[in-house]
C-alpha cells in the first residue's frame, strides 16, 4: 500500500479525471453569432420549421438583420453526428436526425456543419481514417427582434455534446 506523497498524487490525478467526464456530460450553450451559425446551417435542413421560418434565418444568417419577419424561431435537432476522413480525404458526410426522419448530406453542406459544430466547441473523436463530431438534443432560439438591435443577443443554442 502506498502513503505519503505518492498517495496524494494519484488521488489529485484521479480527482482530475472525473471533471472531463461529467463536463462532456452536461449540456453546452452558446449564444450570439456562433448560436446563428449553427442554427443557420441546420435550419434549411428542417422538416419542423415552416418556409417563411427557413427564409428568415436564412436571411439573418447571410447578415441581412432587416427582415420582416418578426415571431422567434426555434430551431431543433434531435441528433447530428459528422464525418469527415483523414486518409479517403473526400469524404464529408452528416446525418441529421429530427425526430423519425433523418438527412444525409455531403460535401459543402457536411463541411459547413462539422466546422460550425467545431466553432460550437463538440468536440472532436477519431476512429480509423475517420474524424467524427456529433451532438443531440440541438435546440436554438432565434429572435429576429433582437438580432434587429446589433448588440450581439437573439441567438442562443443548447445542446449536449456526442451521443
Amino acid at each position: 500500500m502506498r502513503s505519503g506523497p505518492e498517495m496524494l498524487a494519484c488521488a489529485l490525478v484521479a480527482g482530475a479525471f472525473p471533471l472531463a467526464g461529467a463536463a462532456a456530460a452536461t449540456p453546452a450553450k452558446v449564444s450570439g453569432a456562433t448560436a446563428l451559425a449553427l442554427a443557420g446551417v441546420i435550419a434549411p435542413l428542417s422538416p419542423d420549421l415552416t418556409g417563411a421560418e427557413r427564409k428568415a434565418v436564412a436571411m439573418l444568417f447571410a447578415a441581412n438583420a432587416d427582415i420582416p419577419y418578426k415571431k422567434a424561431i426555434v430551431v431543433t435537432a434531435d441528433r447530428i453526428v459528422c464525418r469527415t476522413g483523414n486518409v479517403d480525404i473526400t469524404i464529408r458526410n452528416c446525418e441529421v436526425t429530427f425526430g423519425k426522419k433523418v438527412k444525409t448530406v455531403n460535401g459543402s453542406t457536411a463541411n459547413e456543419i462539422f466546422a460550425t459544430e467545431a466553432l460550437a466547441g463538440v468536440p472532436p473523436d477519431g476512429a480509423a481514417g475517420s474524424n467524427f463530431e456529433s451532438l443531440s438534443k440541438l435546440s436554438c432560439t432565434i429572435d429576429p427582434n433582437a438580432i434587429r438591435r446589433k448588440d450581439g443577443s437573439g441567438a442562443d443554442c443548447t445542446f449536449q455534446p456526442g451521443n
